[in-house]
């Protein structure tokens, strides 16, 4: 079993590639803050800026899910991250797209890696 900073970064890979798969251009990783951290900022070919909270599970059956991770006090952490960064950057948002933070549930398995993607969770 990986160590679970080792799951999380390689989780963190994964959805990168992901992203850029699915037309979005990564701006920054790992933006922290002392109250929180997001874990990827891009920018989706419509010109949303899209804050990524991503969370990484190895597939047990019956287990918890990765979404099961995404918490309200964890999420709370993360919008405050957000704003403090989207106040900072106005040049990157696009006044009739806004900003909007998703999350990146991924769950490994043997070989292979489900991503579920849920928008504007925050």
């Amino acid at each position: 079993m990986e160590k679970s900073s080792e799951l999380g970064r390689i989780g963190e890979n994964l959805a990168c590639e992901y992203l850029v798969n699915n037309g979005y251009k990564v701006l920054a990783r790992n933006y922290r803050r002392k109250w929180g951290e997001i874990d990827t900022i891009a920018k989706y070919k419509d010109g949303t800026l899209v804050f990524f909270e991503v969370k990484t599970m190895l597939n047990k059956p019956g287990g918890l899910k990765p979404e099961d991770q995404a918490t309200f006090s964890k999420l709370a952490k993360v919008r405050r991250a957000c704003e403090e960064f989207a106040g900072s950057h106005p040049e990157l948002i696009n006044l009739k797209k806004g900003w909007r933070i998703d999350l990146l549930a991924l769950t490994i398995n043997n070989k292979d890696c489900i991503i579920n993607h849920y928008e504007n969770i925050g």
